[in-house]
């Protein structure tokens, strides 16, 4: 690898945001990007499920990785996941034309490959395309959880430089850390609810979606977390709990796009087939905003007005 990446800390899933008329709003995009960079985040991740990738054309998903990665100074991990090995191939060699530093690669969907198959898919692309990967294993998209030694056998290729957890189960999480505690492997949490757990399991970081809402809190608690400072990191995960709840009541990235656009940030339109947020949870979403920013506020440390 000749690549090396610094996969400790927050890196957030961006939405990829859409004009009135279905296009991407590059402008808007770019806007995000540095938003997030001066809030503090350690690299972001655009076109993965938060992204809405699925709804993308190919040409669409290269410009979006194009743009973050001219605006952005901070590392940009690319989602560049498919469920056929030479389509994957593929997009990662043009994500990191486009300027990815590292790539976020889901595992195979609706296919659903035995373990055999799921290793030598990673590896293909590991072979083929020279950055930092990381394997994202989520069976409640995919339909398929990644098997721990089938993780551990990938973390020993030079390429493979970490893992997004966002199975919902903190024991083979912990185990793959065990497992790989002696390689210079990142297993980063993919569920903002588990991430302090998985941290204290030893974690290195997040691939989040509350750190779209609330970067610098979800970078205090990461970090905090990382600095052994977990009675500080507790604070700030139970000030979060709600807010981590909420972007899930229904299917992501429709609660972050409503909070985004409460906080004036993205305009909130979301592609085809996803739909607009409910009137129900959209009014519960603006209080626990309200409640955030008042908590903020009553503190010594003052919303910047760059995460507002």
């Amino acid at each position: 690898m000749t690549h090396p990446i610094d996969l400790d800390g927050v890196f957030p899933a961006m939405v990829t945001p859409f004009s009135s008329d279905d296009s991407i709003d590059f402008d808007r995009l770019s806007d995000e990007a540095r938003r997030l960079e001066r809030a503090g985040v350690d690299g972001l991740v655009p076109v993965g499920t938060t992204g809405e990738s699925a709804t993308l054309t190919h040409n669409e998903h290269v410009a979006v990785v194009e743009t973050v990665a001219e605006t952005a100074s901070v590392p940009v991990i690319a989602g560049a996941g498919s469920n056929a090995t030479r389509e994957a191939i593929d997009l990662a060699e043009r994500s990191r034309a486009a300027g990815a530093d590292a790539l976020l690669l889901i595992s195979p969907y609706y296919n659903r490959p035995e373990p055999a198959g799921m290793k030598a898919h990673f590896r293909a692309i590991a072979d083929a395309v020279d950055l930092p990967q990381v394997v994202y294993n989520v069976p409640s998209r995919t339909g398929r959880s990644i098997a721990i030694d089938t993780a551990v056998a990938l973390a020993a290729h030079e390429n493979v430089a970490g893992y997004k957890s966002a199975s919902g189960d903190v024991g083979q999480a912990s185990e793959l850390v065990e497992r790989t505690r002696d390689q210079d492997f990142s297993v980063l949490s993919g569920e903002d609810t588990l991430t302090l757990p998985l941290l204290a399991a030893g974690a290195r970081g997040t691939i989040s979606v509350a750190a779209n809402v609330e970067p610098r809190r979800t970078s205090e608690m990461v970090h905090a977390a990382l600095d052994g400072e977990f009675d500080r990191a507790r604070e700030r995960h139970h000030e979060l709990g709600r807010l981590f709840r909420a972007l899930f009541w229904e299917t992501n990235p429709i609660p972050l796009k409503a909070a985004l656009s409460i906080r004036g940030h993205v305009a909130g339109n979301l592609r085809s087939p996803l739909s607009a947020l409910s009137t129900e949870h959209r009014a519960s979403l603006d209080t626990v905003l309200a409640d955030l920013d008042a908590s903020a506020e009553r503190s010594d440390r003052p919303v910047p007005e760059a995460e507002r």
